[in-house]
């Protein structure tokens, strides 16, 4: 289980370590540096890992003003795979997947840090 601590434009903290770039949350893990193949547009490839993984719930972090769009490819594909995508602004979403996790949910998170 990853808890996220806190988070501010181009940083997030989750379970005590400090990240200055993009990063994925699945299976309680952080995978870091990540990013999109095409910057600012989020589809299926770029979270095959979370994918494989099928969680529950998909928490996407857009960034601190919501900048970050999820492919309507990527819905469809979580919405086949019975997965919820909740996606909104990065400060919302920590929020979001923080309470997820402690409700016990098979969460999984996506979070972009800057726009």
């Amino acid at each position: 289980m990853a808890e996220i601590g806190g988070y501010r434009f181009g940083e997030i903290e989750v379970d005590g370590k400090r990240y200055t770039g993009d990063i994925k949350i699945v299976e309680g893990l952080v995978v870091s540096n990540w990013w999109r193949a095409d910057g600012h547009k989020l589809a299926a490839s770029d979270v095959e890992d979370i994918l494989d993984h099928r969680p529950d719930i998909m928490v996407v972090g857009k960034g601190l003003p919501g900048r970050m769009k999820v492919m309507e490819q990527l819905r469809k594909r979580l919405e086949s795979a019975g997965i919820a995508l909740v996606d909104e602004p990065t400060p919302e979403a920590v929020a979001t997947f923080n309470g997820f996790q402690k409700s016990g949910k098979k969460v999984a998170g996506a979070f972009h840090l800057t726009c």
